[in-house]
């Protein structure tokens, strides 16, 4: 594997120095931070393949962190919080966070699922693409090795959460997809009543689709969830 580049953020030195060893043990290069406008600034200068931070940090917050990387780039974000209801959890993948790991944490679980997230967003190679790894409805093609979308032969610029939110909803076209449904098979975990995360997610999705003059819809079933439609 290429050593790449991961940016931890705690104001706990020794979550830092815990996080650090066991991933340069698996050949990625790691620098450590306890201020959270530290690593912004070394992010600006030289951006990282990937983030882990804590939410509760004096001064800027994991979730401001989070919101501030996001302003401009996609790379992938994994929250390490002692905050452990759904709701903190909704609302640090609803920034656009890509994973979520509550304190207490075993260190080699974050290792296999940094692993799992460079793997899925196409740091390792894939096979070569086929017509059977790629879905197509209305303009909008999804190459399901490469985690990419196009619309008209363009590139979106999506997160993986996105992608992969945006390809469930295409394989399963032709049903209307719930919510719960969605946090489930996106996020991995159950759904508390009236969560946000997927609308958040959905609005993100329309724009990015609607700046590009897509034909495909995603129409919401009220009370329910979400379908995607093709027609005009």
């Amino acid at each position: 594997m290429d050593n790449k580049l991961i940016y931890v953020v705690d104001d706990e030195t020794n979550i830092c120095n815990i996080i650090k060893s066991f991933l340069v043990k698996e050949g990625f290069e790691v620098e450590t931070f306890t201020d959270g406008t530290k690593m912004l600034e070394a992010f600006n200068h030289r951006p990282a393949d990937m983030l882990i931070t804590d939410i509760m940090m004096p001064e800027l917050d994991g979730y401001s962190i989070c919101q501030a990387v996001r302003q401009n780039s996609l790379v992938p974000i994994i929250f390490v919080s002692a905050r452990d209801t759904s709701p903190d959890k909704i609302a640090g993948l609803s920034l656009g966070a890509d994973d979520y790991i509550t304190k207490p944490f075993s260190p080699m679980e974050l290792v296999m699922r940094v692993k799992s997230m460079f793997r899925r967003i196409g740091f390792d190679k894939g096979t070569p693409n086929s017509q059977n790894n790629c879905i197509k409805i209305a303009d909008v093609s999804i190459d399901i090795e490469k985690k990419a979308v196009f619309c008209n032969k363009k590139e979106l610029k999506l997160s993986m959460k996105e992608v992969e939110l945006l390809t469930y909803l295409a394989v399963n076209k032709q049903r209307p997809i719930s919510r719960d449904e969605l946090l489930n098979k996106i996020w991995g975990f159950e759904s508390e009543a009236e969560t946000r995360a997927t609308d958040d997610m959905i609005k993100r999705l329309r724009k990015k689709l609607h700046t590009e003059g897509s034909s495909l819809k995603i129409e919401t079933v009220w009370g329910f969830g979400f379908k995607l439609s093709d027609e005009e």
